[in-house]
């Protein structure tokens, strides 16, 4: 068993595992070729979280589903939220242990309430049972029970951090699609410059500019992304941002190998 050692965390964006201009469509080829990184990797204990992309997304933007309960019609839109979530969750498990990794589907929304968007009961216990199992949890973002808003979305951003958080996380692999953090969103601006490595206290003082250089979506883009790493750089947790969408880069951060992207550290 896996026992007392630290996990590695992996959030797959939703950007990476499905192509987001087209509502439920998967990047099958993409996800085949993430499974069989993980597998050759050959990490003791690890976690995996993936975003909604165009599974989620759509839906929880259709309904207001981030804003809230606010009339009877939005439920079905909560329901069709939670149903795109795990049909994605199904093909990531899928490709996972076809390449013969013990994968086993949780739920974020049976052991996690937001109040106000944020996580207020969060029970790990379930989590740490399976690393000790030598299981490999795969989460997501999901629409879960808010106790102050009736319903909100838990980003898969906030979900790693928290969980990397509780169980004392060695490292957090944030794969993206694109290299990493920008001085300017690089699809937009070709000049614009990678930052390879930044301490916590250079990303407090630039993370607006940064961060408002991603893609806005209903869990807030890159800017978000930064606001939710925050907590776990404070716990001394070391954060890669990679673009996952390019072959074999998951592969070396999991080894620790040199790799393109942005090292994130307390100090």
């Amino acid at each position: 068993m896996a026992g007392t050692i630290a996990p590695k965390v992996v959030k797959l964006g939703g950007s990476v595992v499905t192509v987001k201009e087209k509502p439920r469509t998967p990047d099958l080829t993409v996800i085949g070729r993430l499974a069989g990184e993980i597998k050759q990797a050959e990490i003791d204990s690890l976690i995996i979280i993936h975003g909604g992309g165009s599974y989620g997304h759509p839906y929880a933007e259709e309904y207001g589903i981030t804003e809230g309960y606010k009339s009877q019609g939005q439920l079905i839109g909560f329901s069709k939220t939670r149903q795109a979530m795990m049909a994605l969750n199904k093909l990531i498990v899928d490709a996972l242990v076809r390449n013969n990794i013990a994968a086993v589907s949780v739920q974020p929304s049976a052991f996690i309430h937001t109040k106000k968007g944020r996580i207020s009961e969060f029970n790990p216990s379930l989590i740490k049972g399976m690393l000790k199992m030598n299981l490999v949890p795969l989460l997501y973002g999901d629409a879960v029970l808010d106790e102050a808003i009736g319903f909100s979305i838990l980003s898969g951003d906030q979900l790693t951090a928290k969980l990397a958080v509780e169980l004392k996380a060695e490292q957090i692999i944030f794969g993206v699609d694109v290299d990493g953090l920008y001085t300017e969103d690089p699809k937009l601006n070709p000049d614009a410059s990678l930052i390879e490595e930044i301490k916590l206290n250079e990303l407090r003082q630039s993370m607006k500019k940064i961060g408002r250089a991603g893609t806005i979506d209903v869990t807030r883009g890159m800017f978000g992304k930064i606001l939710e790493i925050i907590p776990a750089v404070e716990a001394g947790i070391r954060i890669k941002i990679i673009n996952a969408k390019k072959a074999n880069r998951l592969y070396r951060a999991l080894r620790n190998e040199k790799v393109k992207g942005t090292e994130i550290e307390q100090r």
